[in-house]
């Protein structure tokens, strides 16, 4: 990794990228999102403070765990510009943000062990898979134009369909 030498306060777009790690597009994004700043020099070049290094990595450790973008935005909002995120800002930021990635590791979970039933169904049917149609709450209560009743009271269900979720002759999921 290059070194800075201390006297330099102000970082051009490659040697923060260099630095970094990220991309300099990466960066571009990231300053198009409102993650990080910098200044426009009178070339018209982008000049990063020093402090926007431990931003970068505060946005690309956020991001490795799943946090969205926008959530990330919201929480260097809080932050002084000018400022270098502390260990303390992480704890308190990571607390806030450990109930959304236990409830994420739960989904996630789920989707495994479905996972697993679903591979030796193989049906990924949009009636009762619960991969390919998760917390179908509109399917549950048989809403839709899928439900007009024909004569003689038989339901409209299609071709091969029961008309009612997981009646399907063949339906194991």
């Amino acid at each position: 990794m290059p070194q800075i030498p201390e006297k330099i306060h102000e970082l051009t777009v490659g040697q923060l990228a260099a630095r970094s790690g990220a991309a300099v597009s990466a960066l571009h994004f990231y300053e198009s999102k409102g993650l990080i700043s910098s200044r426009r020099t009178s070339g018209n070049q982008r000049r990063y403070t020093r402090d926007t290094l431990r931003r970068v990595a505060f946005v690309r450790a956020a991001q490795r765990v799943g946090i969205p973008l926008a959530t990330i935005r919201e929480a260097l909002a809080e932050l002084p510009e000018e400022r270098t995120p502390t260990h303390e800002d992480w704890a308190r930021l990571s607390e806030a943000w450990r109930s959304e990635l236990d409830e994420r590791i739960k989904q996630l979970n789920r989707l495994r062990d479905h996972l697993t039933d679903c591979i030796g169904c193989g049906c990924l049917s949009l009636d009762s898979c619960v991969l390919s149609n998760p917390d179908d709450a509109f399917g549950e209560r048989l809403t839709g134009s899928r439900l007009m009743a024909e004569p003689g009271g038989r339901q409209k269900g299609g071709p091969g369909r029961a008309g009612r979720r997981g009646q399907e002759a063949g339906d194991r999921c």
